[in-house]
């Protein structure tokens, strides 16, 4: 069984970084846009694509340009740029659903993936898309049952996409679902005029509704009031059955969350399908990858439809089930090389000996660590404060960019 691609999400540099950091294979991206989180998270510019190539080569890792919304006519002048630009940088693919987007990277010579929105759920139309894209993202709704019928008709019937290879299967493994079908939601649109199939969702389904009978007036009686919210996706304790559907990417959500929410997640599922590889896959892994999934944002967890559940199961609250959550304290001021020591000016709050704390930045990612040792104003203290000046002994490099959050107990009632 061939090792899984393990694929990252990345919102801005610090995510990437984090990303590179914690073992991922390959990573996904937005620029401008033209991409389904357009809103949601700082997306990268046409100038940041030979640095993201950059710092990807180094790390031997695919770079996958999402150009996957619903395009119109004023838009394919911004596609041929972004799909020209990709090729000259050396980026690896571009995720798509429009055929112009598709036809642009193919008369380039530039990789194509099939987006989630195109929503194959068949043998047949995996079959027509072989013809431009050797990587496909299935529906989100099918069975790894389905899956699997999928994989094996590939295998044996030799479906090959433009490159000569057998085409890939790609799944989501982590992180937020949406209520409509492979995300393709209309209900922002209709609400507010921000259409989510151009990356600009409102997340109507995160909130709270009422329903009520507009011939009666009859208000209904709903158990949770959060029926468009699903829990999030998690497949860290079924990913020897995902595996064995024969899908060769696992894809994690998250370009619109944060540095250490991608850190984490990757490091846990980078260790499951390593442990998968070497036959060290157990309940107590899972057991110790699953809280430490529940330390970052999350809106609970489920399975998704990967094990012939028919409904979603849904959020009981708004905003995130983290068990953790990072508070802001500072910035980082010096690295002293020779002593692996940092410098940081304390802008609130507290920080002390015993805490653990976060640091991110555009070239650091995300560093989580334990103060063990520490100088404030250059004695030895227990206890840093605001207007403070602190040096912590570190393993990393930082800089006058990144930011210093502490880490603190989230209690949340569910």
């Amino acid at each position: 069984m061939q090792q899984i691609e393990l694929m990252a999400p990345a919102g801005n540099f610090e995510s990437l970084q984090a990303a590179l950091d914690n073992g991922a294979d390959s990573v996904y991206f937005g620029v401008e846009q033209l991409n389904m989180r357009a809103r949601a998270s700082i997306n990268f510019t046409l100038d940041d694509l030979p640095e993201i190539s950059k710092r990807c080569k180094a790390k031997h890792v695919r770079t996958y340009l999402t150009l996957n919304t619903i395009i119109y006519d004023h838009d394919l002048s911004i596609v041929k740029t972004l799909v020209r630009k990709a090729k000259e940088a050396n980026i690896t693919a571009v995720i798509a659903m429009d055929q112009a987007v598709i036809a642009c990277a193919r008369a380039l010579g530039l990789e194509v993936h099939i987006s989630t929105q195109i929503n194959i759920t068949n043998i047949e139309t995996v079959k027509f898309y072989a013809m431009f894209a050797d990587t496909m993202v299935l529906s989100r709704e099918l069975s790894l049952r389905q899956i699997k019928k999928i994989t094996e008709a590939i295998e044996k019937e030799q479906i090959k996409g433009p490159s000569g290879n057998l085409v890939e299967i790609e799944v989501f493994g982590h992180g937020a679902l949406c209520m409509a079908v492979s995300g393709k939601c209309y209900m922002s649109l209709h609400s507010q005029n921000s259409s989510a199939n151009r990356g600009a969702c409102k997340q109507n389904c995160r909130k709270k509704y009422t329903v009520i009978d507009q011939e009666t007036g009859f208000e209904m009686e709903l158990d949770n009031e959060y029926i468009m919210s699903p829990k999030d996706l998690c497949t860290i304790d079924i990913l020897d059955q995902v595996a064995e559907s024969g899908i060769k990417v696992l894809k994690i959500e998250g370009r619109g969350r944060a540095p250490e929410y991608v850190a984490s997640v990757i490091k846990c599922y980078r260790d499951a399908i390593d442990s998968l590889e070497n036959k060290t896959y157990d309940k107590e892994k899972i057991v110790s990858w699953m809280q430490e999934l529940e330390k970052v944002y999350n809106r609970g967890f489920w399975n998704g439809y990967y094990l012939g559940q028919k409904l979603g199961e849904w959020s009981n609250g708004s905003g995130s089930h983290a068990t953790q959550k990072k508070v802001y304290i500072g910035k980082g001021v010096h690295f002293y090389t020779k002593a692996k020591i940092g410098e940081f000016k304390i802008d609130a709050y507290d920080v002390s000996i015993g805490d653990t704390i976060l640091v991110t930045g555009p070239t650091t990612g995300a560093k989580e660590m334990e103060v063990n040792e520490m100088l404030v104003n250059d004695e030895k203290l227990l206890t840093g404060s605001k207007g403070d000046t602190i040096t912590i002994p570190l393993e990393f490099r930082i800089r006058p960019s990144d930011k210093l959050y502490k880490i603190v107990e989230n209690k949340v009632e569910v």
